[in-house]
């Protein structure tokens, strides 16, 4: 019997994915050659401040967030700067092509009778029951170290497999305005307090200012100083920002949520939907039905971008507490966004996202009855330009105002960019 040409290639491709797949199973050499180069190659000029406020001494360290923000630069960084002997040290993700044939299991005890002591994985949340793995380590490892990285969407007490007794988590965000400005060399400066910036905004931009003029660079950080990669790349930034935002909703919500192709395709037309109108008050019928979802299935695509670090929702005090709830106002994530996935962003918008972003990293958050948001449930914002009024959140008190455009504010009215200053 002869084979077709087609047959023959097909048997070729088959043999030749088995002999790479038996070389991949017997030889994890392949991974520490990886982790020697990239933990070399790393720079150590730059840290973010996250960094210096992690334990590294705990047995079992997780690291989440969005995609971008620098958590695999984090662990190399500290892998080369902890470990000047790096023989015993591994840093591996689970989505390198070596875990198609081998286990996690395979990798950890191979790491551990060659005497191995810290295993660094990256990008957990590519490899499937990931959970089970790390608790596995802690059981039955108990003189191994192991640090984590994974999405924000990362969950670590589902389950059987419950890790929150085990791990000890930290939470990266993007960079803010103080860490960019650290970042590109051109100030550093410690972070403030939202009660000192209330109470002694103008002094504290003073002094800043005395060293820095922070209005020639706020634009650039809003267009493209979230993430750091973007000096990799200034002109591609947005293009590869739109990218990262559709391997976020195709590869990392699947493989945290498991859900369908179907479901995918509604989250990317649901992120179209809010980028070309934030922010705005929903109309959430509308919505439900431009998705083609009922409420409950339109309110769990909302979260699952949410958590995915894509957009914000804004919502009363009282909605808030509840689990399930629709917003009363859409954002996207942040600034970067914007310009990256709305083809004219509005300045206002602008503003608002960044103000947003900031405060809602540190501080709690809501929409208000009057005003724009509502912080810890005490203080209440407008957000505008230099011309902003007090008119609608006048005679309220604990009111305040958060300016564009200026260097210097005045009485409760507090430049923007300061907010930047909060972590």
């Amino acid at each position: 019997m002869f084979l077709t040409k087609f047959q023959s290639f097909k048997i070729v491709l088959y043999i030749c994915f088995d002999v790479k797949a038996s070389i991949m199973e017997l030889n994890p050499d392949v991974l520490y050659r990886n982790s020697h180069r990239l933990v070399s190659q790393v720079s150590l000029d730059f840290k973010r401040e996250i960094y210096d406020r992690i334990n590294w001494k705990p047995r079992i360290i997780g690291i989440k967030g969005p995609k971008g923000v620098g958590k695999s630069t984090l662990l190399k960084q500290h892998i080369r700067e902890a470990f000047p002997d790096d023989s015993k040290v591994l840093y591996a993700s689970l989505d390198h092509i070596w875990f198609n044939g081998n286990s996690l299991d395979d990798l950890v005890e191979y790491h551990y009778i060659h005497g191995g002591t810290h295993l660094f994985l990256d990008e957990v949340h590519k490899y499937k029951n990931w959970q089970w793995g790390i608790k596995n380590i802690y059981d039955n490892y108990p003189s191994l170290n192991v640090v984590f990285t994974g999405s924000s969407m990362l969950q670590i007490d589902e389950g059987n497999a419950d890790l929150s007794r085990r791990a000890t988590m930290n939470i990266i965000n993007g960079m803010s305005f103080r860490e960019y400005l650290a970042f590109e060399g051109i100030l550093s400066w410690d972070k403030v307090g939202l009660d000192d910036i209330l109470s002694r905004h103008v002094e504290i931009a003073t002094e800043i200012t005395k060293k820095v003029h922070v209005l020639d660079y706020f634009d650039d950080y809003l267009r493209q100083g979230y993430y750091p990669f973007y000096k990799e790349d200034p002109e591609g930034f947005d293009e590869r920002l739109a990218e990262v935002c559709k391997q976020v909703i195709e590869q990392d919500i699947p493989a945290v949520s498991e859900v369908e192709y179907a479901t995918v395709q509604k989250l990317k037309k649901l992120l179209y939907i809010i980028a070309a109108q934030v922010p705005f008050i929903p109309k959430m019928e509308d919505i439900y039905t431009q998705l083609e979802v009922n409420r409950e299935q339109g309110l769990k695509l909302l979260d699952l971008l949410e958590r995915a670090a894509l957009i914000g929702q804004l919502k009363t005090s009282v909605k808030a507490v509840k689990k399930m709830s629709s917003p009363d106002k859409l954002f996207l994530d942040n600034p970067n966004l914007m310009y990256a996935l709305s083809s004219t962003p509005e300045i206002g918008t602008i503003r608002e996202t960044f103000f947003y972003n900031q405060l809602s990293r540190v501080c709690k958050v809501n929409y208000p009855d009057r005003g724009d948001f509502l912080v810890d449930d005490r203080y209440l914002f407008e957000v505008g330009g230099p011309k902003k009024s007090f008119n609608q959140i006048k005679d309220v008190e604990n009111s305040f105002l958060a300016i564009d455009g200026v260097e210097f504010g005045r009485g409760n009215k507090i430049p923007l960019w300061l907010f930047g200053f909060l972590y």
